[in-house]
């Protein structure tokens, strides 16, 4: 079976289908039948709304939630500014502008740092007060979120690919089980803590502030290949809580919470005295989800020549201005069998519209493998092209390519895989990863 032989087994169970309407509840009957919000909802419990567009959105782009939940999210004190060691809420007002393609070995994150602490901006264009463009970050967490903390953006859509490691993400919605070779979509609003069930993880994030992901559109493919629609994964319905007489009740009613949010980039938090996590039944088509890399049905030529490498796309954001261009476009080049004839394999030179992030992923399971070890990031960080930076293949490996036999073979078949952000923005690098980089800039323009 097409699937990954995790090293870590999968422990929660989930729902299959992406851009589905889903329903889920933890206590049997939690969805009222019919009624959305009904005068009394079942369990004593409360109805709430999150709302992913607007009302009047298109009927395949409306993205709406309906929660039965114990306390209302509204039951919060004031919210504060939230400090962190590692100064990521003013990173992106110094961000600049090069030419220049950037490849970094490593990017060096705080010693001890949990999932939202050790996250770092690396490059941004857009605005999340305005809903456009978007973000890269960086996390490397060594320890669990505090036990009582939870977080959630307010500036966009999380789209975290971990580089090695696992994340155990409790969301509002249920619970998922994030592995290297895995990828999972937080959407914007939705509350969440993180665990390391194996210790330190490490990844890429794309914080999407404008619009939300959804599958490419195949033309002339046809109606499957690449992601499919059923192998999408998303949570269900689970709460801390318990049923007493008829009633859901939570387990600690006094216990306080920290909500942390990401709002206009800065961290701020709050106090509250009930769990987040409090969502008895839901339904809708706004919620978190996951996929494995493994189940991406690649496409590739079986006679000569390369496709474009947008047959590589897994989800798009599309910009809906030139037809065709996307805030984000993620792609995975995994491993594949390359049988072009009198084909130049490698990456041809390439100059693009387009800004090209690539990082590579630990595909290789095996416990001591050492890409997977430590908190430095293996084989490297990152490879970041801006619009019309040149790149391509350096001479020794483009001289091996253009000598080499064009026999059927099974390529990109190692420890580890690429990944791609693609936007058709040029992407402002912060202060951070300028200094990660080691490349010195002698003058950028500020963004």
């Amino acid at each position: 079976m097409p699937v990954t032989q995790f090293a870590v087994e999968e422990k929660y169970e989930y729902l299959e289908g992406f851009g589905c309407y889903h329903s889920s509840e933890a206590v049997k009957g939690a969805n009222p039948v019919a009624i959305n919000s009904p005068q009394k909802p079942p369990l004593g419990l409360n109805t709430e709304r999150i709302s992913g567009s607007s009302f009047t959105a298109p009927r395949a782009e409306n993205q709406q939630t309906w929660l039965y939940r114990v306390v209302p999210s509204l039951d919060h004190a004031d919210f504060g500014t939230h400090s962190v060691p590692n100064e990521q809420s003013v990173a992106d007002k110094q961000l600049k502008l090069t030419p220049n393609a950037f490849l970094w070995q490593n990017f060096p994150v705080p010693a001890d740092a949990d999932f939202v602490s050790s996250q770092q901006l690396i490059a941004k264009n857009g605005d999340p007060t305005t809903k456009t463009g978007c973000a890269y970050l960086v996390f490397s967490a060594t320890k669990d979120m505090a036990e009582h903390e939870a977080f959630f953006s307010s500036d966009g859509d999380y789209l975290i690919v971990p580089q090695a490691g696992t994340l155990d993400i409790q969301t509002e919605l249920g619970r998922l089980l994030v592995r290297q070779n895995e990828f999972a979509v937080i959407p914007r609003g939705i509350r969440y803590r993180v665990t390391l069930p194996t210790g330190l993880a490490r990844g890429l994030i794309v914080e999407l502030y404008q619009g939300h992901f959804q599958l490419p559109e195949l033309g002339p493919i046809g109606s499957s290949s690449l992601a499919g629609v059923r192998d999408f994964q998303v949570p269900k319905a689970y709460f801390d809580g318990k049923i007493e007489n008829g009633v859901a009740v939570i387990n600690h009613p006094d216990q306080e919470w920290t909500i942390v949010t990401k709002f206009a980039g800065t961290l701020f938090s709050c106090k509250q005295t009930h769990t987040p996590f409090d969502v008895v039944g839901w339904n809708g088509t706004y919620y978190p989800y996951k996929f494995d890399f493994a189940r991406f049905c690649v496409l590739g030529s079986v006679l000569f020549d390369h496709p474009d490498p947008s047959i590589f796309t897994v989800l798009t954001a599309p910009s809906n201005r030139q037809a065709g261009t996307a805030v984000i476009d993620f792609a995975v080049i995994p491993p594949r069998w390359s049988v072009m004839e009198g084909t130049y394999w490698a990456p041809y030179f390439h100059r693009n519209c387009m800004s090209e992030f690539a990082f590579p992923v630990v595909g290789d399971q095996s416990p001591g493998n050492p890409l997977s070890q430590g908190r430095r990031f293996l084989p490297f960080g990152g490879l970041l092209n801006n619009p019309m930076v040149p790149h391509g293949m350096d001479p020794a490996r483009h001289e091996e390519a253009r000598e080499r036999s064009t026999a059927p073979e099974k390529v990109d078949d190692g420890p580890f895989f690429l990944c791609l952000f693609e936007t058709e923005a040029t992407m402002a690098l912060s202060e951070y990863a300028l200094k990660a980089s080691g490349k010195k800039v002698e003058t950028v323009p500020k963004l």
